[in-house]
């Protein structure tokens, strides 16, 4: 927020000289002084909520993408059910975040642990935020949503997702983004009060840890408990490929995803007009926006082209739909330091960033893991990856623009500013995997005991489009047309003599 014009008659008696009415004028000319002063406020005020609403907007047009990526990568057979599990996302995200998540992830003042004010917005706005800033927040508690879906897709029974969506977004992901970004959190980079963990705090700027690695990890455990799908390994244990129906949508979700990134990334710093007075008038806030969009786009462009020549050199093809998701792992491993790092160091790391993703996919197939959207691997991993890439190579300078209140903090290993802010790097990766396994495992098994995780046999073989949701997505012959166009009917093709993965009873099917 701009300094305010502040006036006094008595500065300006001097100028004005011995005139009779100089006091008046003194007066009067004040007044006017704090006219503009409160106009600029207001208009501060203003384009600083209207850029964060803007950036509220891109995040929640992700959930199109995820949902476009989710569709083209199921079976065609379950295209209604993955959609509608998104839109479920973000429907049962709302109330949830409205009632509880946004008073536990930002219910200041409170305790470093869980926030404990504004329980369904009551007493909102606040000096603190607005509701520009609670629409930003609930669009990423139901991307986190979202990424779990896609670990678990084409065979959850409806029901679970209603019950672990709203979990997720009003309990589990709140808890964690208390720590890291509320200004009462434990272990923030931006903690108002009391020392900072290893005297710098955990630098998650968008959310690699928060957002990426918490959906991972939730969807880590649902498909570990639910098991494989039926067929995607034979009896001899095998890899067989399950492949999703449509490389069009995939790769129209990628492209949206990548859209919204510029809301997810350069929208976390939640204003934007502001000077950093540092270089010059042209240099402020609004320069560091355009960095982070730049690191995130040559993060995403370099994972992308990285994946498409690893594939390749590994398969001997080129693959759309490998290289859409090296993409989304490059944005995953950039987004927790993509505003503290120079685009270098982005094009660097996020160069092992997607051999991160290649080799945990491998070691997927290996345990016989199965994630139909491999967002695990892409979340969880890249994700990981990426907190750690930021106490590498965060610079000290721009770690001083984004966190001010705090001068001469400790910055990036690599750029000279020692161990530090590693070592709270690590503690994050620890903290998060930890909490989510120990609210989201529990969940997960509690549905697989009561029979409201996975849907049966028959209904997973023919698919849940036709058994749940009342129809295909697609209509491949319409019984009411009799023109004489020809007519094509989709047969279903599905694996022959494969058992019905028990992976609690049989370990070796995880």
């Amino acid at each position: 927020m701009a300094d305010p014009l502040n006036c006094t008659a008595s500065d300006l008696l001097p100028i004005l000289g011995g005139a009779a009415n100089a006091t008046a004028v003194a007066t009067f000319i004040c007044s006017r002084f704090e006219a503009v002063s409160a106009k600029l406020s207001d208009a501060t005020y203003a384009i600083d909520n209207t850029y964060l609403l803007f950036s509220a907007y891109l995040v929640f047009a992700m959930q199109l993408g995820f949902a476009m990526l989710c569709a083209g990568s199921v079976r065609a057979k379950n295209t209604m059910n993955i959609m509608l599990t998104n839109v479920l996302d973000a429907a049962a995200g709302g109330l949830s975040y409205y009632l509880f998540g946004y008073a536990f992830a930002f219910g200041g003042p409170s305790n470093g642990f869980i926030g404990k004010h504004f329980f369904g917005l009551k007493e909102f706005p606040s000096l603190s935020a607005d509701y520009s800033f609670f629409l930003y927040q609930w669009a990423f508690a139901i991307a986190a949503a979202g990424i779990t879906s896609g670990s678990i897709a084409e065979r959850t029974q409806f029901v679970a997702y209603l019950i672990y969506s709203s979990f997720l977004t009003g309990f589990v992901y709140p808890i964690v983004s208390h720590w890291f970004w509320s200004g009462d959190g434990w272990a923030g980079a931006a903690k108002s009060r009391g020392d900072l963990l290893f005297g710098s705090g955990v630098i998650d700027f968008a959310g690699s840890g928060v957002v990426h690695m918490v959906g991972g990890i939730a969807g880590l455990w649902g498909a570990l408990i639910e098991g494989p799908r039926i067929g995607r390994f034979d009896r001899s244990g095998r890899s067989v490929a399950l492949r999703g129906h449509s490389a069009s949508l995939v790769v129209l979700g990628s492209f949206l995803l990548w859209f919204g990134w510029y809301g997810f990334n350069p929208g976390s710093f939640w204003t934007i007009l502001k000077s950093y007075g540092t270089r010059g008038p042209y240099y402020g806030q609004w320069s560091a926006v355009g960095r982070t969009a730049v690191t995130t786009t040559l993060a995403g462009s370099t994972a992308a082209l990285t994946t498409l020549f690893g594939k390749r050199f590994l398969v001997g093809h080129w693959n759309v739909i490998d290289v859409c998701n090296g993409l989304l792992g490059g944005f995953a491993a950039i987004t927790s330091g993509c505003a503290v790092v120079e685009p270098w160091a982005a094009i660097i790391w996020v160069l092992w960033a997607s051999w991160v993703l290649i080799g945990f996919n491998k070691l997927a197939e290996k345990l016989k893991y199965d994630d139909p959207l491999e967002a695990a691997q892409l979340h969880g991993g890249c994700g990981a990856w990426g907190v750690l890439f930021t106490g590498l190579f965060a610079k000290k300078a721009y770690v001083n623009e984004v966190y001010p209140d705090r001068p001469n903090r400790p910055y990036g290993l690599f750029m000279g500013g020692g161990g530090k802010l590693l070592a709270a790097q690590i503690i994050q990766i620890l903290v998060i995997v930890g909490w989510v396994t120990a609210t989201m495992a529990p969940l997960f098994l509690a549905l697989h005991k009561l029979k409201l995780l996975r849907v049966s046999s028959e209904d997973e073989m023919a698919g849940m489009d036709m058994t749940r949701h009342g129809g295909m997505a697609y209509i491949y012959h319409d019984q009411d047309d009799h023109s004489n166009l020809p007519q094509f009917r989709m047969n279903r093709i599905e694996p022959r003599d494969t058992p019905t993965p028990q992976p609690f009873s049989q370990p070796r099917s995880v």
